[in-house]
């Protein structure tokens, strides 16, 4: 795909706000649009979840789920990103639920709501889906450690999300895969992950890449 002068909506979370980058131009967001000169509208929000809170959270942007975001978008786009859930994983309340959910306090629900709306919102739009990256403590069932029970570990949610995406033909481009950022590595977390979740200006380099080559291919 030509990406020059195409606009890309981002719907995401603190890592596509670009928290732990020096600066706005740092943003994975920014590298594309300057690399190829596309038109990229950022909606990242750190600290937001795919799936609704049921208890209010300390801080309410972190309550914005991705599902309610959506009519506050460009309603013009020839691309649209959804990168999320790792969230969910780390601090989210809703249970996984089930893949016949239709509700946004779960999180497969969530997942079919957002879906079957931004295909609604964008019909002629290609919308793709990221997975989470890896992150420190990725392993625990209780995510980062806030959660008063065990629900599951990163690995489950990633997923659940390549299944629902599946389920409606969205492109995944699986960072959890294959972006080569395993901040458990400690050369690898020195040099992109300095906090062990959220890529600093490197990383963000490295996740341009990865858009950039996945979007390229299509």
């Amino acid at each position: 795909m030509e990406l020059k002068n195409k606009k890309i909506l981002f719907l995401g979370d603190s890592i596509t706000a670009g928290h732990g980058t020096s600066g706005k131009e740092y943003w994975f967001t920014s590298l594309i649009s300057k690399r190829y000169g596309s038109l990229c509208v950022n909606y990242g929000i750190g600290g937001t979840r795919i799936a609704r809170q049921e208890k209010p959270s300390e801080y309410p942007e972190h309550d914005l789920d991705f599902p309610g975001r959506i009519e506050g978008m460009d309603r013009e786009a020839d691309i649209v990103c959804v990168f999320g859930g790792t969230n969910d994983f780390g601090h989210g309340d809703a249970p996984i639920g089930k893949m016949s959910d239709r509700t946004v306090f779960t999180f497969y629900g969530a997942l079919h709501i957002l879906f079957n709306d931004l295909i609604e919102r964008y019909p002629s739009a290609l919308i793709f889906v990221i997975t989470p990256l890896h992150r420190l403590g990725e392993d625990n069932p209780r995510g980062n450690g806030s959660k008063e029970k065990d629900v599951a570990v990163l690995r489950e949610y990633v997923d659940i999300i390549r299944r629902v995406a599946e389920y409606y033909s969205l492109p995944v481009l699986d960072l959890y895969a294959t972006s080569g950022l395993q901040p458990a590595v400690k050369a690898i977390r020195e040099k992109y992950i300095p906090d062990g979740l959220h890529p600093n200006d490197e990383g963000h380099r490295v996740i341009a890449d990865r858009i950039g080559g996945f979007l390229s291919s299509i």
